[in-house]
């Protein structure tokens, strides 16, 4: 299942932290980690990861099984302003935003379950 946030304003460099934070982790355990993780991204990308799940559900996935498979952060449209300085010169100053891109993946526990079996 998949779930986009799509022109949140903050750099993609740091929300990137928080994507290698929870990248190929459970459901579960990505969420515990984010509600812990001190960034601002970490409310966002938690509701995100929240509308992944819901749309796994409504698709009739089991949530015990669902893992982080993929979380692709890109960078959106910057905003471009400038900053008045000394002896009438300006200075630029970038507004960027992101696109966040979040995919689940299903864990096959059938088949591990199977080969402890044997």
């Amino acid at each position: 299942m998949k779930a986009y946030l799509k022109n949140y304003r903050q750099s993609p460099r740091k929300v990137r932290l928080l994507a290698d934070l929870v990248r190929g982790k459970s459901a579960a355990e990505a969420l515990g980690a984010l509600s812990f993780a001190h960034k601002r991204a970490a409310a966002p990308l938690a509701a995100l990861l929240g509308s992944a799940l819901a749309n796994a559900k409504a698709a009739g996935k089991s949530a015990e099984r669902l893992f982080v498979h993929s979380v692709a952060v890109d960078k959106g449209v910057t905003q471009k302003r400038y900053m008045p300085r000394a002896r009438g010169s300006a200075s630029p100053i970038n507004r960027r935003a992101s696109h966040i891109a979040l995919t689940l993946g299903e864990r096959d526990t059938g088949a591990k379950e199977a080969q402890k079996t044997l």
